[in-house]
């Protein structure tokens, strides 16, 4: 009997080690993963603000090529001069602006919290671009991007992403076609911020026209062609304050 209690002793302190060890190893499993997920996203977010503003590795027509993610920071750092944060009538300095969760920024505006909104300034070629942050839903879940503009709020380029909308209609918001239309567009239509409809009867298919504040819609998609251009008229009306400091230098 004294055996049996002695081995059942043993018995209960080897499986209370293993979950000890165990739990040790799944926390610094999670704890790892999470750290890369983390890297992964700040990797992405890198790359779409520099596609909007043009800094990417496309070779032709129809291909979307982003700085490799080996790449990518040193030529963030090299781009981006500025990251600034809009909070109301404050505007402050933060190297990780860009980081900043606009859903959730959205989310607290809606409850009455002043939205902290990150403004990105970056250089190309003697340029400057001014860029900005897009949040909406699509058809089926959220959609998001960047735009880059410049002092005259011309589009200078786009990024688009979405979650879950169809393939081969809503989700070619991404696809470069698409994207390309919305550069020389401007969000001004005379003194007014208009933003960019994307517009099912804008009957200019090859987008030669750019002082019409639309772009033509993707073929059934209307639903995420809607929400792309409340997208960006809801963004553009969030940074409105900002760009008029930018208009009036």
């Amino acid at each position: 009997m004294a055996i049996n209690t002695e081995k059942n002793t043993y018995t209960v302190i080897f499986a209370c080690i293993m979950v000890v060890v165990v739990g040790s190893i799944l926390a610094f499993l999670a704890s790892s993963l999470s750290d890369k997920i983390k890297e992964n996203e700040r990797f992405e977010k890198q790359q779409n603000i520099l596609y909007a503003m043009g800094v990417n590795e496309n070779q032709d027509e129809g291909s979307v090529n982003f700085i490799p993610t080996d790449k990518v920071e040193g030529e963030f750092s090299n781009y981006i001069k500025e990251q600034l944060v809009i909070e109301g009538d404050q505007i402050t300095e933060d190297d990780e602006a860009y980081l900043i969760d606009m859903k959730k920024q959205l989310a607290e505006m809606k409850n009455g919290t002043t939205p902290r909104l990150p403004m990105l300034i970056g250089e190309k070629e003697g340029k400057r671009y001014y860029i900005i942050p897009l949040y909406g839903k699509g058809l089926w879940g959220p959609i998001w991007g960047f735009a880059a503009l410049d002092d005259q709020m011309v589009v200078q380029g786009v990024y688009f992403d979405h979650q879950s909308e169809t393939p081969g209609l809503g989700a070619n918001i991404k696809q470069r076609y698409f994207m390309d239309d919305f550069t020389g567009e401007s969000i001004l239509k005379g003194t007014q911020y208009a933003g960019i409809a994307v517009a099912k009867g804008n009957n200019d298919p090859l987008n030669t026209t750019k002082d019409d504040n639309e772009v033509d819609a993707l073929a059934g998609a209307t639903i995420t062609g809607n929400g792309v251009s409340a997208m960006i008229s809801q963004s553009v009306n969030l940074y409105k304050g900002y760009l008029e400091t930018i208009r009036a230098k």
